[in-house]
């Protein structure tokens, strides 16, 4: 059995992760500041925005990403360990002795999903690519012009880097 510090690997990814999660639903749920001149949060992607429905239009879209991420391979490990020390780490004991089953069993069935997941999130990922390009297009008096500005950028890395790792998947 290990006995150096395995648990300190796990600290930045409850932090970052549960840091993520906590604003991810702020923003979900604060249904402003989401559309600023061509840009338009990645949060409200693509902008559905029904009379009949008087909550924020984030809440229709964003069931998607999570349920790719919640079921990708890297996450699984990235989250079982952090949160549930399920295994620990490599070469670190059960915390508690159980029978494994695999993702035979509800909830962990569940994660058979990820491949219709990914369908959806590669429809999401040509709405983002069509956000980040027309992120450069700004409004003028005589039409729309060609610029660059940084909110641009950080959707276009943002695309860039999200379709690096879904279609690594």
């Amino acid at each position: 059995m290990r006995r150096d510090a395995w648990w300190v690997e796990l600290i930045p990814v409850v932090l970052v992760l549960g840091a993520f999660s906590v604003c991810a639903t702020w923003r979900t749920f604060e249904n402003s500041f989401y559309e600023f001149g061509p840009y338009l949060s990645p949060f409200y992607s693509p902008l559905i925005k029904p009379k009949w429905w008087p909550l924020s239009p984030a809440i229709l879209i964003l069931w998607a990403p999570p349920g790719f991420r919640a079921t990708c391979y890297y996450y699984r490990k990235a989250y079982y360990r952090a949160f549930f020390l399920d295994p620990g780490a490599c070469a670190v004991g059960e915390s508690h002795v159980h029978r494994y089953s695999g993702e035979t069993r509800f909830p962990f069935i569940l994660q058979n999903l990820h491949r219709y997941f990914l369908y959806v999130a590669i429809i999401f990922l040509g709405i983002l690519w069509y956000d980040a390009i027309t992120a450069f297009w700004f409004a003028s008096p005589g039409g729309r012009h060609f610029g660059i500005g940084v909110g641009s950028l950080v959707l276009l890395m943002n695309i860039v880097l999200l379709s690096s790792y879904t279609l690594s998947c």
